[in-house]
């Protein structure tokens, strides 16, 4: 049996992010900037090279993968991917395969990631006011998304919306979003925004909206109880009574949530990034593409990599700037 990847913390590595692209149809504001540079196709890995990538972290015990972008499903043939992981799935070796997805591509596609066997997907979604979504997403079409959540439900899969709190943006419609998250037996996730690209200390600090306001704020309208659920990873969750619905909040700013960590990233170049809040991460490209028949030096470098990986990350506005910003988008390292 092979040895499970085990950070210097003790804490066993089960759960890999990947983005499988930098595009996007989107330009939201809080992750890319409106004319992006993106990467020469050169440096992207194959479909297949991902595929490679992906069953040596299942190998070394990977059992929860989620694939990203920017927005995954506007890579070309990527359900040739999806596909090909589903044997992983019917191995066992694999307990989960999902997405996070903006919506957009969601109505071509939701059959089909059903049959790969994908039975949940985080959808990104800011508001329900056309224009303000507009805003926000700068090219996006919020019909286009809600058919795309229609047509997800309707193939079978969970849907659950990540929503990130922009104060002086969605802040009023909360309950709003909350009700009408409950009326199609959706959770939701709120998200504080986090210090990533070129955006100056002023927008973000401007941007920045304590989940714990917005929690006092639902308490106003429903009664919250704390839900025990820990998945090793960011998300505090509640249950509103009322509703039944599951809350979470994912609050990197106001509670670090790193002791439980179980998660890295790898980008669609193969860089892998052992926290979303640190610059160090290792190139795993090079030993995939320079070993084409073997995967033991891929190996290794995966475990040099996790033996690397930081007790948490350092983003904090408590000194009213932005401490510990790093210098990528979030697009690049994977929403």
């Amino acid at each position: 049996m092979t040895t499970p990847l085990i950070d210097p913390f003790q804490r066993p590595i089960s759960y890999l992010r990947v983005s499988v692209t930098d595009r996007c149809d989107f330009r939201c504001v809080y992750c890319m900037s409106e004319n992006m540079t993106f990467l020469p196709k050169k440096e992207l890995l194959t479909l297949e090279e991902l595929d490679r990538m992906c069953s040596t972290f299942v190998r070394l015990g990977v059992e929860k993968l989620r694939i990203t972008g920017g927005e995954p499903l506007v890579r070309r043939d990527i359900m040739t991917f999806f596909r090909s992981m589903t044997r992983h799935l019917d191995s066992g070796a694999l307990k989960e395969l999902t997405l996070t997805t903006n919506g957009s591509q969601l109505a071509r596609f939701a059959d089909d990631l059903y049959a790969a066997g994908v039975r949940r997907v985080n959808i990104s979604l800011d508001t329900l006011n056309e224009q303000k979504f507009a805003d926000v997403t700068r090219w996006g079409r919020l019909p286009q998304v809600l058919k795309g959540i229609d047509a997800a439900q309707k193939a079978g899969l969970r849907v659950k919306i990540n929503a990130v709190a922009l104060k002086g943006f969605n802040e009023d419609e909360l309950i709003s979003m909350t009700e009408w998250a409950a009326e199609r037996d959706m959770d939701l996730t709120w998200i504080e925004v986090m210090p990533m690209g070129d955006i100056g200390n002023e927008d973000r600090l401007d941007q920045y909206w304590k989940l714990s306001d917005l929690r006092a704020q639902l308490a106003q309208t429903y009664t919250l109880t704390d839900l025990p659920e820990r998945t090793g990873g960011p998300a505090r969750y509640v249950r509103l009574e009322e509703t039944g619905q599951k809350i979470g909040f994912i609050t990197p700013l106001t509670h670090n949530f790193c002791e439980s960590c179980n998660r890295v990233r790898l980008t669609c170049t193969g860089e892998l990034f052992m926290c979303l809040g640190q610059e160090d991460n290792a190139d795993l490209r090079a030993a995939l593409r320079n070993h084409p028949g073997d995967d033991a030096p891929l190996e290794d470098a995966i475990r040099a990599a996790i033996r690397l990986k930081p007790k948490g990350h350092d983003f904090d506005y408590s000194r009213q700037t932005v401490d510990g910003r790093v210098s990528r988008h979030m697009s690049h390292t994977g929403g």
